[in-house]
């Protein structure tokens, strides 16, 4: 007979049970990253969980939708939409850009009947960055709801529903927060609320439901959890705001828009045919830079030449047809930083070079270097 075993202890795995004290929380925490007075719904699950749950729940036959197209997300958005049963009026710009608060206004003033405005803050898989203060606005005169995705861009630029007339806010931990990617959150206005409970279409008993959250969570003092929440996401989300919190929001922020700075300069001063794909450095997110790489050469080939030396770097192809002319720098989260930024410029110009091109990799790292200061 053997002898009795006593179980390995683990500290991801043995944890104590997540109350539902310490989930309302990590919510409150939330909120107060958003600043935000609206009520605050913790997703178990990655962003599009939430993402399509607020589309699902507020839009239905009889809603009129203008979907902001500035990159793969917001043709997403559109397809939820139409599969929803709404009209929706897509407004597309080049993916080098941004879109404008006088284009929103010009679509509204054209289509008087659009209740509802969807809109991505940071594409970071194009690389733009949309002015959602000013078209906040235009929205609020309209008064349509206004839905917003700033997974990309919470910790990397300011994002403040509130202020905004945001009425869903979706954000993530897994990008400018630095942490995983299996948990998320909404804000939800009254007014989202209402349309929600109005809407007979709108996801109940399931997962997908923001309803539920509202009927037996907020409704009820958030004294019980509608199911086993997700203990390490929840911590993770925990920490990351927590981390947040401690180096400072302002501080974080500037980290990303000095990074951005940094890889910009970088590649300007490189050569070798490097260019940023968005034109205008002020549509140009904080949270990813994104490059058009020169004639003849392939952007994932490169990319995957790059990563050779460091297989860690932030560096990624673009997705789709853009995966033969885009560059990803993804300076987000724990990447935010000048040494990686360095590496990063280092590891494209000997791709580069090795093409036959001329790079010149001091001159870039001498840019970057400039710039973040």
């Amino acid at each position: 007979m053997s002898e009795e075993s006593t179980p390995v202890t683990h500290p991801f795995l043995d944890l104590a049970p997540l109350s539902a004290a310490r989930f309302a929380s990590i919510e409150d925490r939330v909120a107060r990253l958003l600043d935000t007075r609206q009520d605050v719904v913790i997703m178990q699950g990655e962003a599009l969980l939430p993402l399509e749950g607020a589309i699902r729940a507020t839009a239905g036959p009889g809603t009129t939708a203008l979907n902001v197209i500035t990159g793969p997300y917001g043709q997403t958005f559109g397809d939820w939409l139409r599969d929803c049963g709404a009209r929706v009026i897509d407004l597309a710009v080049p993916f080098h850009t941004a879109v404008t608060a006088a284009q929103i206004r010009e679509a509204l003033a054209e289509h008087p009947e659009i209740d509802f405005v969807s809109l991505v803050h940071a594409e970071a898989a194009t690389g733009n960055t949309n002015p959602v203060a000013e078209i906040g606005e235009v929205v609020r005169e309209h008064g349509a709801l206004f839905y917003l995705d700033a997974v990309a861009s919470i910790g990397a630029e300011p994002v403040l529903p509130d202020a905004w007339g945001v009425d869903l806010c979706v954000i993530g931990a897994q990008k400018a927060m630095g942490g995983p990617a299996g948990v998320s959150a909404v804000s939800v206005s009254e007014r989202a609320w209402a349309r929600m409970s109005a809407n007979p279409k709108a996801p109940r008993r399931s997962y997908l439901s923001l309803l539920d959250w509202k009927q037996r969570w907020i409704d009820g003092g958030r004294k019980t959890l509608l199911h086993a929440p997700a203990q390490l996401e929840m911590l993770a989300l925990e920490a990351c705001v927590e981390r947040i919190e401690t180096e400072g929001l302002t501080t974080v922020m500037a980290r990303h828009a000095f990074a951005a700075s940094a890889t910009r300069a970088g590649v300007l001063a490189l050569g070798g045919g490097l260019e940023p794909y968005v034109y205008d450095a002020t549509q140009a997110a904080p949270v990813a830079t994104t490059l058009r790489v020169p004639p003849g050469v392939v952007a994932s080939e490169l990319v995957t030449r790059a990563l050779e030396s460091d297989p860690a770097l932030p560096l990624a192809a673009g997705g789709g047809a853009l995966a033969k002319e885009m560059i990803r720098v993804n300076h987000y989260g724990g990447d935010a930083t000048v040494d990686v930024v360095r590496a990063c410029l280092t590891a494209l110009g000997t791709a580069l070079a090795e093409k036959g091109l001329t790079v010149d990799p001091a001159g870039a790292r001498r840019g970057a270097e400039a710039a973040w200061r």
